[in-house]
């Protein structure tokens, strides 16, 4: 798979082609965070940092996988040098949003291999966990950005955050996402 334009690429360039390499080298990841929303609010969000959620059992090797590819382990960060406005960073697992470890995620097809992303609905979720459990309201307006400009399960959402013990949360999501939609049509 062809490089990416480093200077310039996008999480979502970039996301592909790590995945790829790192499933053509047998190690299973799914891209979670902040770059799942910067890829379906098509850039209106940027991240800065990919992370990638990776069995216990393969992240030994990710390293030496990364290190072919140009990227120089700094601290707990991979950052290639043609490419300092992204990084990557590999949380410790299992695959989760706030309680809820039956995650699926969705596939995309790339170059004849499948790699792996929250699905739209996750996103939402895991934007609101973030915002739940720390107060950020920066991943409150991303959960906001992807639900304007996906199809998202609202009812899963709204069950996932009455399980989370987060229904004055959930309400408010809702509110400025009707909010957002009467501005816009």
């Amino acid at each position: 798979m062809k490089a990416p334009d480093w200077p310039k690429c996008s999480e979502c360039q970039l996301w592909k082609y790590v995945a790829w390499h790192l499933s053509q080298n047998g190690i299973d990841c799914v891209l979670v965070g902040g770059a799942v929303a910067s890829i379906y609010s098509q850039g209106a969000y940027r991240s800065g940092d990919l992370d990638f959620i990776i069995p216990d059992r393969q992240r030994t090797r990710v390293g030496s996988v990364l290190e072919k590819l140009g990227f120089q382990p700094t601290g707990r960060h991979f950052i290639h040098p043609d490419c300092p406005h992204l990084f990557l960073e590999f949380p410790p697992g299992p695959l989760a949003i706030g309680s809820d470890y039956r995650i699926k995620p969705e596939s995309v097809t790339v170059h004849r291999r499948q790699v792996f992303l929250l699905s739209p609905t996750d996103c939402v979720r895991d934007r609101l966990a973030s915002y739940i459990h720390f107060k950020s309201r920066d991943t409150l307006e991303q959960a906001l950005l992807v639900a304007s400009s996906q199809s998202v399960d609202m009812t899963e959402i709204r069950n996932w955050c009455v399980a989370e013990g987060a229904i004055p949360q959930f309400e408010e999501f809702k509110a400025l996402l009707k909010k957002r939609h009467s501005k816009i049509q």
